[in-house]
């Protein structure tokens, strides 16, 4: 058969996608109240608003059921798992104790992919494409890493207070003032959310959003991953004026955020996640 990768419904990646490269999905927890809904399995509706949503990892015997299951339908040849940032949850660290448990570390490999959302993304779908050509547990994992070490994620959100509360970015972001006057634009930096800039208009954030993925993209073709979260025609904006700035851009996706992401993002988060070379 082939490697098959696995990754969690933080990926962001289409149904479509997944179903074509054989791609295994882990859904995440959303919890409303008191009921816990997987992300992507269950019927879900979320006030971003309300304090009483929060998130949680997918379990290490949920993973190690999807890991189990893509082994099988690996025939052996293994299975790479790459997962959303471990400074962001606490999944990959769920997922390398799935494999300890299962006694599988010489067959199933665990990537942090140093993001979230399309920026884990991303690497899923170079590292799947690979397995899909044929290629060996070992080529695949390196593609993986490689991949998430390459990628580059920028956010543009309305207020950092749902990051600060569930403890995604740092309380030093204080610094940068008040944000009834500033857009702060972020970035994830070996997969840690982190302040980039403040800036005091979204107009002119939009903009320095725009700059920095083009700058990252660099000039030899890119893979572009752009979210948003109740924002789509900020997102297809966004998606024009990278295809004008980056002509030699290989593919561009473009989705809503996920309430796994969204319910620390906020409603009217906007980010795009850059991986030069592409997905190949």
């Amino acid at each position: 058969m082939a490697v098959v990768v696995v990754t969690d419904s933080a990926a962001g990646l289409s149904a479509d996608l997944v179903a074509e490269l054989g791609i295994e999905v882990v859904p995440l927890h959303v919890i409303v109240g008191e009921r816990e809904i997987r992300e992507g399995v269950d019927p879900i509706e979320i006030d971003y608003s309300a304090d009483s949503v929060t998130t949680s990892a997918a379990s290490p015997g949920e993973l190690r059921e999807a890991y189990e299951r893509a082994l099988d339908h690996s025939d052996g040849d293994g299975v790479v798992a790459v997962h959303l940032s471990r400074r962001l949850s606490a999944t990959w660290e769920s997922g390398r104790q799935a494999v300890r448990d299962m006694g599988a570390e010489d067959r199933v490999r665990v990537v942090d992919s140093l993001g979230a959302g399309l920026a884990t993304g991303l690497p899923v779908l170079a590292a799947a494409r690979r397995a899909r050509a044929g290629e060996s547990l070992n080529d695949v994992y390196e593609c993986a890493v490689s991949a998430a070490t390459r990628s580059r994620t920028f956010i543009l959100v309305n207020r950092t207070e749902q990051l600060r509360k569930g403890g995604r970015l740092s309380s030093a972001a204080a610094f940068f003032g008040s944000e009834l006057v500033t857009k702060p634009l972020l970035q994830l930096v070996e997969g840690k959310l982190e302040m980039r800039e403040k800036v005091r208009t979204r107009s002119r954030a939009f903009t320095k959003l725009v700059a920095a993925a083009v700058d990252a993209a660099a000039s030899d073709g890119a893979a572009l991953g752009i979210q948003h979260l109740g924002a789509p025609e900020a997102a297809e904006n966004l998606a024009a004026q990278l295809r004008e700035q980056l002509p030699e851009v290989q593919e561009l996706y473009i989705a809503e955020f996920g309430p796994a992401l969204g319910v620390h993002l906020g409603v009217g988060a906007l980010a795009v996640a850059v991986l030069p070379g592409g997905c190949v």
